[in-house]
């Protein structure tokens, strides 16, 4: 009869090593009880215990296996599946408890919307691959520019939003230029940009809607801005005169 050790997938569960780890301990266990000659001696004792072993390594097994895959199904919840940032639910969650600790301690915390400039232009000219790699693009830059307690987190299409807590309107704004330099520096093609609005909620008791509004006002301003700049000189001079005539 020819041996051999048969090896576990590199990727196997915490359930299925200890299947195998168990099936060897009850292997153990046999042929100690086979050099048993009366009840209760030492090989009887030994197969016992070591039948126990195997039991409890399954059972921890299996609940090593419960507790993974309830941490992925929660952390499924709470992410969006395309970045891994957080989803609309857990930004909701996150502003309900930073507005309360504000409201408790006085201190403000600012709120960044984000919206992706030309993604359709984008997803058109190159394919929704490369769209969709935009979007994990700007997702890579709020997660490596942004501290270990704010929240990144994307809630629409090409939408995204940056908790700050404890930051005041000069953070918020050097973040969001931060942003607006990381995104001019990234050379990957195509060149993207996004147009930020911020609002900072110090406990005057709004709303966490209002403060989404206001952020979302600012952006669209912004948005408007940014496209007014980059308009073509023609274009340009055609809303001056209309303005103008009006």
């Amino acid at each position: 009869m020819i041996w051999y050790r048969r090896r576990l997938p590199f990727d196997a569960s915490a359930f299925d090593r200890s299947v195998y780890a168990a099936t060897w301990l009850n292997f153990a266990a046999q042929l100690a009880a086979s050099q048993s000659a009366r009840l209760m001696d030492s090989p009887f004792v030994f197969s016992q215990a070591l039948s126990v072993i195997g039991y409890a390594v399954a059972l921890g097994g299996a609940l090593l296996d419960n507790a993974r895959l309830f941490e992925q199904v929660r952390h499924l919840a709470v992410s969006d599946p395309l970045t891994g940032l957080a989803n609309y639910r857990r930004l909701l969650d996150v502003l309900e408890s930073e507005t309360e600790r504000t409201n408790r301690s006085g201190r403000p915390f600012a709120l960044l919307l984000l919206d992706l400039d030309g993604l359709k232009k984008v997803n058109d000219t190159y394919g929704h691959l490369v769209g969709s790699r935009a979007i994990c693009r700007v997702a890579d830059h709020l997660r490596v520019n942004c501290r270990t307690i704010d929240t990144a987190a994307r809630y629409g299409g090409d939408e995204f939003a940056l908790v700050l807590p404890e930051s005041e309107q000069e953070e918020a704004d050097r973040v969001a230029e931060r942003i607006h330099i990381v995104m001019a520096q990234d050379k990957e093609q195509p060149p993207l940009s996004a147009s930020i609005g911020i609002s900072v909620y110090r406990g005057e008791g709004e709303r966490i809607e209002r403060l989404i509004s206001e952020a979302d006002e600012h952006l669209y301003a912004e948005k408007a801005k940014r496209s007014r700049r980059l308009a073509p000189p023609q274009q340009q001079r055609r809303r001056a005169t209309r303005s103008g005539s009006a």
